[in-house]
């Protein structure tokens, strides 16, 4: 009944603008994309959008859909599809740096402004919470260093026999510029402010008031959560209602809102673009059997 109350509140187009945002969302992406594959081939934004649309219906299925990079090489040219998807790996490594790093922010924020003295997070103590604070860090900035030293760290694999020998695919890696991987990293955190935006509106939508700083802090944890551990789109809606209950349980008793919620993210920015992908694949497929007519 809550979820149905909603198209009758006068805040419902707070939900309209969630979803206008989740076309941000993978415009952003698709601007990702297109920066990633300029090395091999440049596509127009519409092209770059569909790749996006049908990288999450390949990847719906795929634990932590990491099938997105072969559905969005499809829309390459036949001898750039594998070095595509190699590419991709450039705009998943930025969207990593900033997930962790959000992630452990947010929980530095959650451990000192949130938690009690005496609460802890799913059993876990302040002592470990701290301790996966210093190894998330540890690892940002091992990952942003490796990140921003590309091109070396290419080189290094190189010297491995199997790699050397099918270096055309990878070569491109090593002319990713400084300045393109500030771009590409900004983007990623243009990406998650949407995100965040996004949740913070259902969960005003489903009436889970909550402080928007402290909203902010939980998304975080929560993003880095289902990062961290193995999910397929299909399987993540009860993982992340779980996890959504866990974190917002300790400060609001609205357990229908924050399920709500939950489901209106998963619903909105996995299921509708993976729909469309779908038709994108239908189409790419069609289009790539019809032979021509006879004269």
């Amino acid at each position: 009944m809550i979820i149905l109350s909603v198209f009758k509140q006068q805040n419902r187009w707070k939900l309209f603008l969630v979803i206008g945002l989740m076309l941000v969302n993978w415009g952003i992406e698709a601007r990702k994309w297109q920066l990633q594959v300029k090395g091999i081939e440049h596509i127009s934004f519409v092209s770059a959008f569909r790749a996006i649309l049908a990288g999450q219906a390949l990847g719906f299925n795929t634990i932590n859909r990491m099938g997105e990079s072969v559905g969005r090489a499809a829309f390459l040219e036949d001898g750039n599809r594998l070095r595509g998807i190699v590419l991709s790996f450039v705009g998943s490594m930025a969207q990593i740096i900033v997930t962790f790093t959000m992630g452990a922010l947010s929980l530095l924020y959650t451990r000192v402004f949130i938690l009690s003295g005496t609460q802890q997070l799913n059993g876990l103590s302040q002592f470990w919470l701290d301790g996966l604070i210093y190894v998330i860090g540890g690892g940002i900035a091992l990952f942003t260093l490796a990140y921003f030293r590309l091109a070396g760290l290419i080189e290094l694999f190189e010297r491995i026999p199997f790699v050397a020998k099918h270096r055309y695919f990878i070569e491109k890696l090593e002319d990713f510029h400084w300045k393109a991987l500030i771009r590409i990293l900004s983007l990623s955190f243009g990406r998650y402010f949407v995100f965040l935006l996004q949740y913070i509106l259902l969960l005003d939508v489903f009436m889970v008031n909550v402080f928007w700083l402290d909203a902010f802090a939980l998304v975080g944890v929560l993003f880095l959560v289902l990062a961290i551990v193995p999910t397929i789109a299909l399987a993540e809606l009860g993982f992340r209602g779980k996890v959504s209950l866990l974190l917002f349980g300790i400060i609001s008793t609205n357990s229908v809102g924050i399920i709500a919620t939950a489901g209106g993210i998963w619903l909105i920015n996995l299921i509708l673009p993976a729909i469309g992908g779908t038709l994108f694949i239908l189409g790419l497929r069609i289009f790539k059997h019809k032979k021509p007519s006879s004269c």
